[in-house]
């Protein structure tokens, strides 16, 4: 871990008497997108926090490009960048100047403001006052903040939420470049197609422990088994589909009722990923009028993963009494 740009080791975080993070090691390189995912409790705000300075750990240590978070809070200021979900930018000002203010704080490292307001597509609203704008274009402007500083370490916090698919295509590449140019991006998301398109690797966290580490590819993959998964634009008869493909079909993952367009249901279908039965399952669904989205085999969508290592490890927790530490290491 000595030349990581982030380091967690042995981290314990309490409450009084409530452990939030109970002994977790992890680390993360520069040039690497790496996403702290969990459900709501699960210790990943307690622990980013700690990364950026704003909260002392109880136990253990962590480091940020060599630096003590709180002891070299000001050396290490200046070369990290923090996307808040809810921003603090003063209500009357507009994200011209307010992209101006903050590139004045970095001098000569500074992005210039308004290269970054069109990179962020804000050139519209330029003059518009925060206060004034979308929830979307407010998220965007915290966007922006985060990367005038040009940091070598980026914290992200929710960077797609209330953005529009255009916009969240613009985000999404703009995170990405970020790693391209060296940057350590560490993002903690509850949008699972996020952490799935853009990170290098995965940690999940339940109770205050890791329960898997590992690319989105190992971790699918590993969980995975021999059947089809695939969505579809609207809702299937699984009875049919089951008679019709000679194997039974379950319906996986979130769908909603009034969900459209061809990823908004998902299901699989136990046969083996083989050309004939991808041709089958294709064939029968266009038969009855449907068209698919994606269709995968050998490997389970990481929303469907994160879903049963987290009631996994709860329900191991309920039966010993104790919180699980299982985990998948990828160096």
């Amino acid at each position: 871990m000595s030349d990581a740009a982030v380091v967690v080791e042995d981290l314990e975080i309490h409450y009084g008497s409530r452990v939030a993070v109970s002994g977790i090691s992890w680390s993360a390189q520069a040039g690497q997108i790496v996403s702290v995912l969990g459900p709501n409790g699960a210790g990943k705000t307690s622990t980013i926090e700690t990364l950026e300075g704003y909260r002392k750990p109880t136990a253990g240590h962590v480091r940020v490009l060599g630096c003590d978070p709180i002891a070299d809070a000001r050396r290490l200021s200046s070369r990290i960048g923090v996307m808040l979900q809810r921003n603090g930018v003063y209500l009357t000002m507009n994200p011209r100047d307010v992209l101006r203010l903050f590139a004045a704080y970095y001098e000569h490292r500074a992005v210039n403001p308004n290269e970054l307001l069109q990179r962020i597509g804000l050139g519209p609203v330029a003059t518009t006052p925060w206060r004034r704008l979308s929830g979307g274009e407010q998220q965007r402007l915290s966007l922006g903040l985060a990367l005038v500083g040009r940091p070598e370490v980026l914290f992200l916090d929710e960077p797609t939420a209330m953005i529009d698919p255009a916009a969240r295509t613009m985000v999404r590449d703009l995170i990405a470049e970020q790693r391209n140019n060296g940057c350590c991006v560490v993002l903690t998301t509850h949008d699972l197609d996020d952490a799935e398109r853009l990170a290098d690797r995965v940690i999940i966290l339940d109770g205050g422990r890791v329960v898997a580490d590992g690319s989105p590819e190992e971790l699918t993959t590993a969980t995975g088994t021999d059947g089809i998964t695939f969505t579809t634009d609207s809702a299937i008869d699984v009875g049919l589909g089951t008679v019709a493909l000679g194997a039974p079909v379950q319906v996986v993952g979130s769908i909603s009722e009034s969900a459209v367009g061809p990823g908004a249901h998902r299901y699989r279908v136990n046969l083996p990923a083989s050309p004939q039965a991808i041709a089958l399952l294709t064939n029968w669904l266009a038969d009855q009028g449907r068209t698919a989205g994606t269709i995968q085999g050998g490997k389970r969508p990481l929303e469907e993963v994160f879903v049963k290592l987290t009631e996994s490890a709860r329900e191991a927790t309920a039966t010993s009494g104790t919180r699980p530490n299982r985990r998948r290491r990828s160096r």
